[in-house]
């Protein structure tokens, strides 16, 4: 399998950011690329927030942003994360998922829990952040969505 890539989103690349697609049952699970790129120029929770596009060679194939406090160890947040239409159904989503999280800890050597907020009629999306290890934590943020943590100390490596 090729590589995934991770690349903060820029001038030369936002156009094939913003062309990452989901089926039409999905829009409504996750904020459109747009949305999260509004974001990361408002940072509405945290003092950062990067977005970023998945890469297998020359294919863009999905996105996600990391909001979080620098420098903190426990507020790292995972959002936005898709996959484009096109790609969904071949194992790219565990291995970008897992890629992710390798990126977190090299470029945040500090961070030692990572959450994300899961809508609680996205079966699909639980069953992946479970099976990486991220542990429901039984309450809602203020959307009603669900809270997922993952303690990264505890994640084994090359479980994939």
């Amino acid at each position: 399998m090729i590589p995934i890539s991770i690349e903060a989103i820029n001038k030369s690349n936002w156009e094939e950011a913003i062309s990452i697609s989901l089926h039409e049952s999905q829009v409504k699970w996750v904020p459109t690329v747009i949305e999260s790129l509004a974001y990361a120029y408002i940072k509405p929770w945290d003092e950062a927030f990067d977005p970023y596009i998945l890469r297998q060679g020359e294919k863009a194939f999905g996105f996600f942003y990391l909001s979080y406090t620098p420098d903190s160890k426990d507020n790292y947040w995972i959002g936005g994360f898709q996959i484009d239409q096109d790609y969904q159904g071949k194992g790219l989503g565990k291995e970008a998922l897992y890629t992710i999280l390798e990126f977190i800890q090299q470029t945040h050597h500090q961070c030692q829990v990572v959450s994300l907020t899961i809508e609680e009629s996205n079966a699909h999306a639980r069953k992946l952040y479970e099976k990486t290890g991220f542990i429901d934590q039984e309450m809602d943020n203020q959307e009603g969505e669900m809270i997922y943590r993952l303690k990264l100390h505890e994640r084994k490596r090359n479980t994939r």
